[in-house]
């Protein structure tokens, strides 16, 4: 697909670094003004097992509950004759719950209870607490991995990549009002894993390529690296998208925020791997060796004065 183009990585990295900081802005307000639309696994709720007697789809028992102000529920139909089904419902009393059950029998018929969970806010907690250090430690991990295999302003810019294929998910998230829960900490961690790959894919070219800076110059040999990375990446990514499309096209309503996290984490992901991480270690990378030669020539002057 790429073979016989060129492109100017390097040349228009300003224009990507611009366009990175407006997106980062846009998700912070997002989430400052909007907040992100959490699931009953943070906020608490209820979880309903129910067998029915004949067959029921999940369109339909969603049709059922929405006379009661829960059309917004998240059902699951589980096993393969389409009689059980998994209600994730807001907090509800026992007086609502026996009229949800009411409504039920009424539009769909006999059903038996097979469990009803309450989750609680403080298991939510626990989960939230539980993720962020998981995304954390991730990244303290990648920072050494990388630091240890390439060099540490390697690993500082690939986690500063990450963070912002982070943000721009839970941006995007709150903008689209998706579902935040376990499914969805679950897409947040495996973006996570996807795009430091995709990262790593280029830094190593980098490396490789490293030994013809003084010859070729940093951004010449940077620009290089990006180019040969570029088929592999964007392949990789695109056979990955299009079965995330299928996902949320054909797998039925309660795989569809995951599915669509997916798909923007990746897509970012490998937008930040190939015109972001690179072009940042570059940029910084050329100012520090302006500055160490700015230090050589300070102190070869006072020694041609004596």
């Amino acid at each position: 697909m790429f073979r016989g183009r060129q492109f100017d990585f390097m040349g228009t990295r300003r224009i990507w670094f611009g366009a990175s900081l407006g997106l980062i802005a846009i998700s912070v307000i997002a989430l400052a003004t909007i907040g992100l639309n959490l699931g009953i696994d943070f906020t608490g709720g209820m979880l309903l097992d129910l067998s029915f007697e004949q067959p029921v789809t999940a369109a339909g028992v969603r049709a059922a509950l929405e006379p009661f102000g829960l059309g917004g529920a998240m059902v699951q139909m589980v096993g393969e004759d389409a009689r059980n089904v998994l209600v994730r419902t807001s907090p509800i009393d026992e007086l609502t719950r026996n009229r949800v059950f009411a409504g039920l029998r009424e539009r769909l018929g006999e059903f038996s209870t097979v469990a009803v969970d309450v989750v609680s806010p403080i298991i939510g907690r626990e989960l939230l607490d539980a993720s962020l250090l998981a995304l954390g430690l991730a990244a303290i991990g990648m920072i050494a991995y990388i630091a240890l295999r390439f060099e540490w302003r390697f690993g500082i810019t690939g986690v500063l990549c990450l963070l912002h294929d982070v943000a721009l998910v839970l941006g995007a998230s709150s903008l689209l009002r998706l579902d935040v829960s376990a499914p969805f900490v679950a897409a947040v961690l495996t973006v996570v894993g996807y795009s430091i790959n995709a990262t790593i894919i280029v830094y190593d070219r980098v490396r490789e390529h490293l030994k013809d800076w003084r010859k070729e110059g940093l951004p010449a040999v940077v620009n290089r690296s990006i180019q040969q990375s570029l088929p592999r990446c964007v392949n990789t990514s695109g056979t990955t998208l299009v079965a995330l499309a299928a996902i949320y096209f054909f797998g039925g309503k309660t795989t569809q925020d995951f599915a669509l996290a997916l798909i923007i984490g990746i897509g970012v992901g490998t937008y930040s791997s190939i015109f972001l991480a690179s072009p940042l270690w570059c940029s910084w990378r050329e100012r520090d060796e302006r500055n160490r030669q700015a230090r050589r020539t300070q102190k070869a002057v006072p020694a041609r004065s004596r």
